[in-house]
């Protein structure tokens, strides 16, 4: 067991080649911290590490900065974290910078000489699967191989209604779109992946309520601490999953459908055909497909 130094909401604790960071699960704790529980951190993973005065009076902050490319949750937020859910800050009584210093100058002496370059892989681990989530129109889940998309009846728009449920597989997928629920247009977006192994590039994208590949975020759906995990892990899957790439991927296999659930959606078509907004043949098809998961 290393050096501890506890602050505020977490403790780092200092070892040979790397960090542990605990978090509490305290009331006033960021819910994303309750997820996160703990993370090793290498040192190899970061590019600095600075000190710096806190943004409450009479409290100073240590921060560490991973690399680029080294830590898939901090990639999928993307720069849309709070200063208070960052992980890799530290809160402590201003009389404790002394320490923060101390703690500062061991970390840097341990920082490699390519810190400042991108990682060529991630080095810190993500949320581990299963994850799950609802957002406004659908539920959310990833077991680790797939992400699944099952709409909700009232949220979901008819387009996707149209398209049913999804199902990727990890070796589909060249990455994830995650825009926060605390800003304007959250949502989840998966970025396929072509024939040629790159990700599919759309310069016009439908809006996220219209896109099969999308969810979309709102008011206590798809919150922080829920989704932001889940996007961190698929994007590590994708990553492991990259030099299996071999060409166009497999389908996902379908699981059969509860009856009662297939009956409540069969229902819901049928309101969207009496209402015009499926024609007769998209809807016979479409409850075909449906009566197939039986």
């Amino acid at each position: 067991m290393g050096d501890v130094l506890a602050g505020i909401h977490s403790s780092w604790e200092f070892d040979t080649d790397s960090m542990l960071i605990r978090f509490e699960r305290g009331i006033r704790t960021p819910k994303l911290f309750h997820v996160l529980g703990e993370r090793r951190v290498p040192y190899e993973a970061l590019s600095a590490v600075e000190v710096a005065p806190g943004s409450k009076r009479g409290t100073v902050e240590l921060f560490a900065t991973p690399r680029d490319g080294a830590d898939p949750l901090i990639e999928a937020a993307a720069g849309q974290l709070r200063a208070a859910t960052n992980p890799y800050r530290l809160v402590l009584p201003e009389e404790r910078r002394q320490e923060a210093e101390e703690a500062a100058e061991r970390v840097r002496g341990a920082l490699r000489p390519y810190a400042a370059e991108p990682a060529d892989r991630f080095l810190v681990a993500a949320p581990t699967a299963p994850l799950s989530f609802k957002a406004y129109d659908g539920k959310v889940a990833f077991d680790g191989k797939a992400v699944s998309f099952r709409w909700f009846w009232t949220g979901a728009t008819s387009a996707k209604w149209k398209a049913g449920d999804q199902a990727f597989q990890v070796n589909e997928l060249a990455g994830v779109d995650w825009r926060s629920p605390e800003g304007s247009g959250g949502c989840l977006r998966l970025v396929r992946r072509g024939a040629d192994g790159l990700a599919v590039t759309d310069p016009a994208p439908p809006p996220a309520d219209q896109d099969p590949a999308a969810v979309v975020f709102a008011l206590g759906y798809g919150l922080v601490h829920e989704s932001l995990p889940l996007a961190a892990g698929v994007l590590e899957a994708i990553q492991e999953a990259e030099p299996e790439f071999g060409g166009v991927p497999e389908p996902a296999r379908e699981q059969r459908g509860d009856p009662a659930d297939i009956a409540e959606r069969i229902r819901h078509l049928g309101e969207l055909h009496t209402a015009g907004l499926l024609t007769d043949d998209e809807f016979t098809a479409k409850k075909r497909e449906l009566l197939s998961q039986l």
